[in-house]
């Protein structure tokens, strides 16, 4: 399947804008932006990776999510608020484009990547002395073993998850300073990361352009009028 470029995206949400919500509006147009910054990096995937995850997360955080003393989520809450993004956009995918995207790459950088212990948080635990049970090659192994399950049964929300958690992982070493721009020893998940955002990020924003009217929730940093 194709996936929708900056320009197609661009042009849809100038056409249906009026009719919008404005949080959604708002949403969609950031995320846009950064997929169009992020397909002029052809060479730079440390760049590519993270103007991705910047449109991911303008689609999907939501700012209304306040935890029980009224203050915005905490990080611990963060796989909370993707993991509802994920159910949404899954139930609204009624053509099974997210799980198609995937599975068409899957014999390329989807499957590497998540045959790549560098990107399994249990392997880092294990790395900085943590206890982890039995060890993290057997977590990695039921890791493993429940996304085979999941692609079998196009549990679409599950795959999700297990991609973005090692996602999270890539994206935190760089964002946190625990990975070096350009390095050797990182270019192979950089390289298949950025893939997989590229092909799932305009998929996400193309479903919601569908459905402006859904619970998307409203926007950090609304626009203020000075």
């Amino acid at each position: 399947m194709s996936v929708p470029t900056h320009a197609a995206l661009k042009a849809r949400q100038r056409a249906l804008r009026a009719g919008y919500p404005q949080p959604m509006a708002l949403r969609v147009h950031r995320a846009i932006s950064w997929i169009g910054r992020a397909e002029a990096e052809r060479a730079d995937h440390d760049a590519r990776f993270l103007f991705l995850w910047i449109a991911f997360n303008a689609a999907y955080a939501d700012a209304r999510r306040l935890d029980a003393q009224g203050r915005r989520d905490a990080s611990k809450h963060e796989r909370a608020r993707i993991d509802a993004f994920f159910d949404l956009v899954v139930r609204l995918d009624a053509a099974g484009r997210i799980y198609d995207a995937i599975w068409a790459r899957f014999s390329g950088p989807v499957r590497v990547f998540l045959e790549n212990p560098f990107v399994f948080r249990p392997f880092w635990d294990h790395q900085n002395g943590e206890a982890t049970g039995a060890g993290w090659q057997a977590a990695f192994e039921r890791d493993q073993k429940r996304l085979a399950e999941a692609l079998a049964n196009r549990r679409t929300a599950q795959i999700l998850g297990t991609l973005f958690d090692r996602l999270y992982v890539l994206r935190n070493q760089i964002v946190h300073g625990g990975a070096t721009w350009n390095g050797k020893v990182n270019r192979d998940q950089m390289r298949d990361g950025a893939a997989i955002l590229g092909f799932l990020v305009p998929v996400f924003v193309d479903i919601m352009l569908d459905n402006p009217h859904e619970a998307w929730g409203d926007a950090f940093y609304p626009v203020i009028e000075g």
